[in-house]
């Protein structure tokens, strides 16, 4: 089944035309006020993190490690989500989580159309420190949600100011392309954005291997990169195959980029 993020929206008037950087973010929404703004603001999707509680009730809570509390949990944060028509992304860093998480989720699910992302990092990528999600573990579990369920499964990554970082190698991309092939679902990718230039070549084979298959695009906090390293990947690929999940600022400036041949 391919990705129906976008086709949801259009159909709500939400968003014209199919190009997939039209899409708007709200990042981090791990608290009752970060909600509160981000359901009454423009963005399309909602990410969050979950995390279990660090103490009882052992529950999951939106939090991001290492945080291990929370103003509120999974259960209150769908319960406001589901008066909304905006989409989310929940992203997991331990498998503790996941399964309680799913099962708050089954009502949300069953909503026809409504986006839901779900993100792990299941594979160690360029200068990645922390330890990834168990791959086999994590898919053994989301596999058993609905097909139209967008997996997003990324790397874990390193960028350094001033050296040489080396972009995602063809072993990576390979071995994520292995896991994710008998997959059902749509999958996305989440890509960091300091690294795409050098990793041409490994993303776009990537790509080619299924029309399940996209790019997000995001970036830390301190990167540092050229808007015109995406240039490459937007002429290349269909405006709907590759999502850009990054500031305000630099959505404008994306925006407003000339990607027509020079």
């Amino acid at each position: 089944m391919c990705d129906r993020t976008l086709q949801y929206f259009s159909c709500r008037g939400l968003l014209t035309g199919s190009d997939a950087s039209q899409i708007e973010w709200s990042h981090g929404v791990n608290s009752r006020d970060a909600l509160v703004q981000a359901l009454s603001g423009p963005c399309h999707m909602i990410e969050a993190d979950v995390t279990i509680r660090g103490h009882d009730p052992k529950e999951p809570i939106m939090a991001h490690p290492p945080d291990t509390d929370s103003d509120i949990t999974l259960k209150e944060w769908l319960e406001n989500v589901k008066t909304n028509s905006k989409g989310i992304k929940l992203d997991f860093k331990s498998l503790e989580a996941v399964s309680p998480s799913l099962a708050l989720l089954e009502a949300m699910l069953a909503e026809p159309g409504r986006p839901v992302w779900i993100n792990a990092d299941i594979l160690t990528g360029p200068g990645g420190q922390n330890r990834p999600v168990d791959a086999q573990a994590f898919l053994s579990v989301v596999t058993a949600l609905p097909a139209q369920t967008v997996l997003s499964l990324g790397w874990t990554t390193g960028w350094t100011a001033g050296t040489n970082n080396s972009g995602y190698s063809w072993d990576m991309v390979h071995v994520m392309e292995e896991k994710c092939r008998d997959l059902k679902h749509p999958v996305t990718f989440p890509v960091r954005a300091a690294l795409l230039a050098q990793s041409f070549s490994q993303l776009s084979w990537l790509l080619q291997q299924s029309e399940r298959y996209t790019l997000t695009v995001w970036t830390g906090q301190h990167d540092e990169f050229a808007l015109q390293d995406l240039k490459l990947y937007r002429k290349a690929f269909d405006v709907n195959r590759i999502y850009y999940d990054l500031p305000t600022s630099l959505k404008a400036e994306l925006s407003m980029m000339t990607w027509e041949d020079d």
